[in-house]
């Protein structure tokens, strides 16, 4: 067996592990008791921690180094690449501190479920200090190790080649047009007349539909399932992908719009390459492209007008007894593109959507590289939400800093990921207007054309690609910020 075969066969090792934590993590968010949680996280750090010693074995030098002398096809190539990226950065981690970081960040997650609901800052800071110490120490260590600043050095986990220079450009621009474009909108929309979900939506209802929409969508049910958490989310692996969402009874519109979302996480991970699988070459390729494909199924395709007709034809169905002007075309499309200055990001609409990330990465990126402390946090998100989006959280946390379940265990370096996603997704769409009739796909109910394109230039290439190169070779050019900006424009103003 030659090296490079070694390495893979490895690779496949430590793939089956990461796949038992990744549904132990799943089960611990969705259906754990609460008096599972303090076994369950020592049990998943014992798991880190073998995953983190089978990545760091000693024997892998020699083989990476002989690897890089054998004759290899383009494709094994990338793969190598992507195994000596996993392996670098495996190697600068000590186990205890993979260990410790595995525990703090369970502890922090558990507690902060009760404590974000009680608004209970001084409860969850005494946890969230050791996550971010830990944290600190881990983007150090990197940081010395690859000469990037410390919070480049997290990025560059979720966003390999992206930095914090090129996302203060990107995002300062942002910053520049975004908010009289928010003002623009919001005077156009004052006159509007809609219809508010009222009374009582149940929770089995909203399933059912969801899991019609996801049906739409070519959601594969013999590799998933959909479920409910705290806060939504898509984990589990392409073989078995599990998606969740919550439910309020008093509205169904945000739970809905949550598993089209987390479905286009879904459809990118059950299409990626199986020639590929448990190698790192056979991954999403980042957290951006990642985000970039539930934003493209959520914003690009669910809140288009072809879409929200499927959408309103269903929820007539499933809520009957309700004002059925509800469910009208044109009640739903003006619910689904409604602007407003609020809270919460994951409700947030996509308009206003980018200051919330914008707001995060500021924290996150000044935290990370010792700046700020972790108890300026509150304060400094007070300042910021006033500023972009005129609203005080001055001593609500829980509908502040505390709303978020990634910091919790310590992923700084994520949120910048969701506004690249819709930059990416903006682009892809407008490239595959020019050669497909994707309205005419939506509105016919068989969404083969687009998910065709999607697999063709985005899933089938797992991690093979960089990301500029896979997202140049999909669109003729590297992210270009105009297509999401006359995204905004044309849905919104014209």
């Amino acid at each position: 067996m030659s090296a490079f075969e070694k390495l893979k066969a490895h690779s496949k090792k430590i793939s089956h592990f990461k796949h038992l934590g990744a549904i132990c993590g799943w089960d611990q968010a969705a259906v754990m008791p609460s008096g599972g949680n303090q076994a369950r996280s020592e049990a998943m750090a014992e798991l880190s921690v073998h995953v983190h010693g089978l990545q760091t074995q000693p024997q892998l030098v020699e083989w990476f180094e002989q690897a890089e002398q054998e004759s290899l096809t383009t494709d094994d190539k990338a793969t190598l690449r992507e195994l000596k990226r996993q392996w670098q950065l495996a190697n600068l981690l000590p186990e205890k501190l993979v260990q410790a970081k595995s525990l703090a960040g369970s502890k922090c997650e558990h507690a902060w479920r009760t404590q974000r609901g009680e608004n209970d800052w001084q409860g969850f800071e005494k946890n969230w200090v050791e996550v971010v110490k830990l944290s600190r120490e881990e983007a150090q260590i990197m940081a010395e190790a690859t000469g990037l600043t410390p919070y480049d050095a997290m990025l560059d986990t979720f966003e390999p080649g992206t930095s914090t220079e090129s996302l203060d450009t990107l995002f300062n621009s942002v910053k520049n047009w975004l908010p009289g474009l928010i003002d623009q909108v919001l005077d156009k929309q004052s006159s509007e007349k809609y219809i508010q979900p009222e009374g009582t939506f149940e929770t089995e209802k909203q399933k059912a539909l969801g899991l019609d929409v996801m049906k739409l969508l070519q959601f594969d049910f013999k590799h998933g399932r959909l479920d409910e958490s705290v806060h939504p989310f898509c984990g589990g692996v392409p073989s078995d992908v599990r998606i969740t969402t919550r439910y309020s009874e008093n509205e169904f519109t945000q739970s809905l719009m949550g598993i089209v979302h987390e479905t286009g996480h879904a459809r990118y991970e059950q299409g990626l390459p199986e020639s590929l699988s448990g190698l790192p070459s056979g991954e999403g390729r980042s957290m951006g492209i990642h985000e970039s494909q539930s934003l493209f199924f959520e914003m690009q395709v669910g809140r288009s007008e072809a879409f929200i007709e499927h959408l309103a034809r269903l929820a007539g169905k499933h809520f009957k007894g309700h004002d059925s002007a509800l469910f009208s075309h044109e009640n739903l499309s003006k619910l689904y593109t409604r602007v407003e200055k609020g809270y919460i990001r994951v409700d947030a609409d996509e308009l206003t959507y980018p200051a919330h990330v914008i707001l995060r990465y500021e924290i996150e990126r000044d935290l990370m590289n010792g700046k700020i402390k972790h108890t300026d946090v509150p304060e400094l998100w007070n300042e910021k939400m006033q500023a972009y989006l005129g609203l005080s959280t001055k001593d609500n946390y829980k509908n502040g800093c505390m709303q978020d379940i990634h910091w919790t265990d310590g992923a700084f370096g994520y949120f910048p990921s969701y506004t690249l996603g819709a930059m990416y997704a903006a682009q892809y769409m407008a490239v595959m207007k020019q050669v497909i009739d994707v309205d005419g796909a939506i509105l016919s109910g068989d969404l083969s054309p687009v998910f065709t394109w999607l697999s063709d230039n985005i899933w089938s290439k797992g991690s093979l690609l960089t990301t500029d190169e896979l997202v140049k070779q999909a669109t003729g050019e590297t992210l270009n910020a105009q297509y999401f900006k006359d995204h905004l424009e044309s849905r919104y103003l014209k």
